[in-house]
């Protein structure tokens, strides 16, 4: 029965961490379709839109790679989206305290 309570506390834990990385990939796309919505519409010649071109294909590749749940991870991952502001340590207050700790302390870094 120990067994059984430690994994239910475990699939908890990865269902809290994965809605923080959802909650961070929502606010950074968002935020990135308001800044592309804004260039797009001051596009005067082509030079502005290869400009926009790189900055998506940039933004995709960064992006893409971000938000992939890994467990082994996750505290550096989570140290990112505090020190980007795409999360903030509250969110992860469900967490167990030594990790949203160590979370902490990367994202000061």
């Amino acid at each position: 029965m120990s067994q059984n309570n430690e994994t239910q506390r475990t699939n908890k834990k990865e269902k809290i961490a994965k809605q923080a990385l959802q909650t961070a990939y929502e606010r950074e796309t968002f935020a990135l379709i308001t800044t592309i919505r804004e260039r797009a519409s001051s596009i005067r010649n082509l030079q502005d839109l290869w400009y926009l071109h790189d900055l998506l294909s940039t933004k995709r590749h960064e992006i893409d790679g971000k938000y992939v749940y890994n467990s082994s991870t996750i505290v550096f991952d989570f140290a990112r989206l505090v020190k980007e502001g795409w999360l903030n340590l509250d969110e992860l207050k469900e967490l167990k305290p030594e990790m949203v700790s160590k979370i902490s302390a990367l994202a000061r870094m």
